[in-house]
């Protein structure tokens, strides 16, 4: 797989953030602005259909996935992002828990948003809660994810997961909206 070629005109929010490129995948986004914990970063205005789930779409709903075609690709997984990408409002937010400062880099968690993931990988964030690998939500323990921000479509089908295990498998999951 090779990595993708931007089709749209950037910088695509030039006021907001900066790509940073190096290694083919190593790419990043960095924070031009200052924003309080929770306030809006950006709408997602660009994103499109994508045909099929790849390594750079989003998921928006159960098997519903955009290509965001925006420099907003570039925000790279943490266990600990910066930003919360809500595709229930098709917005992207500062972390609940943290304000954002020029400079830091633009990230968000990826099992907030994906069910399953055509492209593992196996995360270097350095957070304190890393979790290693990350696939998706569906293989994430529900106590954890319990702690987390997560989209409306990722809290329907870990509740539809629950549903599916045997009596005596289920535990509590309960997920903060």
């Amino acid at each position: 797989m090779s990595e993708f070629t931007p089709t749209w005109k950037q910088p695509s929010h030039p006021e907001m953030l900066q790509v940073l490129k190096g290694a083919p995948y190593a790419a990043s986004a960095r924070s031009l602005v200052a924003l309080p914990a929770g306030a809006l970063f950006s709408k997602i205005t660009t994103a499109i259909p994508a045909p099929k789930k790849t390594y750079t779409s989003v998921q928006s709903g159960p098997g519903l996935n955009i290509e965001l075609c925006s420099d907003l690709v570039y925000c790279n997984h943490s266990c600990s992002p910066s930003l919360e990408f809500d595709m229930s409002k098709f917005e992207v937010r500062v972390a609940r828990n943290r304000p954002l400062s020029v400079g830091d880099e633009l990230t968000f968690f990826y099992p907030s948003t994906e069910w399953d993931m055509v492209q593992p990988f196996h995360c270097n964030c350095e957070s304190q809660a890393c979790l290693g690998l990350i696939a998706g939500s569906r293989d994430l323990d529900a106590t954890f994810l319990s702690r987390c921000w997560l989209n409306p479509h990722i809290m329907e089908l870990l509740a539809g997961k629950k549903k599916a295990l045997p009596i005596e498998s289920q535990g509590e999951i309960s997920v903060k909206a």
